[in-house]
């Protein structure tokens, strides 16, 4: 199932049931008023704040990971950059074919980032730039052991481990998000800072539908925004843009 098909629906469910508890909370309040019932202003109070707070939260998270994968492609690009330059200390007869296979790995890095919302086909990718991991590795070994220089063996292999290290910790950083529950709790704040808002609005003889949608909306539009931080692939937030960092280097490398 697509990123759309589930938070596109889960959001505008919440705005509808917070439409409806928005209701249910005013007319409840109503009866309640009929028969004397005494004022929750301040546990009212609580749950907006719990709210506001889980959302300041959930929001400072998912922004603060959407920047560090930014980061990340940056990072990698620059890391493959600086492999791409070291090559130059290897024997020139070793240098084409290793020139070749770094150019291949990119073209593969930018294959799975390019496709990551089809999990097949990325699988087989990351297969696959692993095996080329391996294969730059071996020949970049056997290279600095024919040039028999430490200085030379020390630059370039750095320059490989930070390349390949990166890739494992951008895979971790891409799978790294809140736990289920605390979403679930989420919604469950929004539907109940709607039912005693609603509950706050006895004094209402008609629904003030303009300011129920405009809540509803709000909330739920805000919600609907921390899921699109945290899937910056899926959604209408997206960091695709930066990928053209690592393309541009791709076409660099002649």
């Amino acid at each position: 199932m697509s990123y759309f098909a589930t938070a596109i629906p889960l959001t505008l469910g919440l705005m509808l049931g917070m439409l409806f508890l928005l209701e249910f909370g005013r007319r409840l309040a109503r009866r309640e008023a009929a028969a004397g019932e005494v004022s929750t202003g301040t546990l009212d109070s609580a749950v907006f704040a719990l709210l506001g707070l889980l959302l300041a939260f959930t929001f400072s998270g998912a922004a603060q990971r959407f920047d560090v994968r930014r980061a990340q492609i940056v990072e990698e690009t620059n890391n493959i950059g600086t492999a791409w330059l070291r090559l130059d200390l290897l024997p020139a007869d070793t240098q084409p074919a290793l020139r070749d296979l770094l150019r291949r790995y990119v073209d593969s890095r930018l294959e799975i980032y390019g496709k990551l919302k089809h999990m097949d086909t990325t699988s087989a990718e990351f297969q696959h730039s692993s095996a080329l991991q391996s294969e730059v590795w071996n020949r970049a070994v056997a290279a600095c052991n024919e040039k028999r220089d430490p200085a030379t063996t020390t630059l370039v292999i750095e320059a490989l481990n930070a390349m390949f290290d990166i890739t494992t910790t951008r895979a971790a950083a891409a799978r790294m998000h809140p736990p289920l529950v605390v979403f679930a709790l989420l919604f469950l704040l929004a539907l109940a800072s709607a039912f005693v808002a609603g509950h706050g609005m006895a004094s209402a003889a008609k629904a003030p539908w303009l300011h129920m949608l405009t809540f509803a909306a709000m909330i739920s539009a805000s919600v609907y925004l921390v899921l699109d931080l945290e899937y910056p692939r899926a959604g209408f937030v997206r960091i695709d843009a930066f990928d053209q960092t690592l393309a541009d280097l791709r076409r660099s490398m002649r």
